[in-house]
């Protein structure tokens, strides 16, 4: 029986595999790349780390492009977290007139072109002196992430037997008492999936940092890598390009992989529902 069973299975541990492969290739073949030799690069021949030599010392410093991304997605995190908390467990929790009509409006935001709207939140951010600024950066970011985190909270409130709020209720919790001790540990998992999509937006982001912010020094990652890329006479520099995509994609993989259970419970919530 156990055979069977292995062998029925055989066709899924195939496709499984044969995807994994496909994905992790071209992360394995840039790792691999900017280590090896590359003519017009700072690594010509054998193995080294002279593109990451490259990328260190490059205009304003790797590092401080490292703490520019840390800032703007720590702010973007935090904001939507925030606010997709409060109005998740607003919409799953109480009623109240256009509850629905509301919803369905946040959710509209979705179907807008992304680049249409930089523009005018580029002229928005002037007359409110947030041009050229992280903060500004982050809130744009946040905006952006807001309807699909709000529809995340609400699903994972939803998902949340009213039994136990009512109970924290009936012994002397208030509502705040209540979302804090009891909703909050319950709604975990899609706190977490909301922050990692967050996260995850707001550091790979090459778009909007390329229209709102325009000093060098306040530049994220992506950006940099951007600009490192043309190098003197329009070479492009591939070693340092490749060299900056791994440094860009270590915190996310790390990320996902240390939350992956947590991120699968929150995609999961909803469905469980009932």
């Amino acid at each position: 029986m156990g055979l069977k069973h292995a062998l029925g299975r055989t066709p899924y541990y195939v496709l499984a595999g044969g995807l994994a492969v496909i994905f992790l290739f071209p992360l394995v073949w840039n790792a691999w790349a900017s280590v090896s030799g590359q003519p017009g690069t700072a690594q010509e021949s054998g193995y080294g780390f002279g593109n990451y030599r490259t990328l260190l010392d490059y205009d304003a410093g790797l590092w401080r492009y490292l703490l520019n991304s840390t800032i703007v997605s720590a702010l973007t995190v935090a904001l939507t977290l925030g606010v997709s908390l409060l109005g998740g467990y607003a919409f799953a929790r109480f009623d109240f007139p256009g509850k629905n009509l509301l919803f369905l409006l946040t959710l509209a935001i979705l179907m807008v072109p992304y680049a249409t709207l930089l523009i005018p939140l580029y002229v928005l951010l002037g007359r409110l002196h947030l041009q050229n600024s992280l903060i500004g950066l982050s809130l744009v970011l946040a905006m952006f992430q807001l309807p699909f985190a709000t529809f995340m909270m609400r699903i994972s409130f939803e998902a949340v037997p009213r039994e136990l709020e009512e109970s924290a209720l009936v012994d002397g919790c208030g509502t705040s008492g209540a979302l804090r001790r009891i909703l909050l540990p319950a709604v975990k998992p899609g706190l977490i999936t909301v922050g990692l999509f967050a996260f995850l937006a707001a550091w790979n982001d090459f778009i909007a940092p390329l229209i709102l912010i325009s000093d060098s020094e306040k530049a994220p990652l992506p950006l940099a890598i951007a600009n490192l890329r043309q190098q003197s006479m329009g070479a492009v520099d591939y070693g340092a390009t490749e060299a900056g995509v791994v440094v860009l994609a270590f915190p996310c993989l790390l990320l996902f992989l240390l939350l992956q259970r947590h991120y699968m419970r929150g995609f999961m919530s909803g469905a469980l529902k009932g």
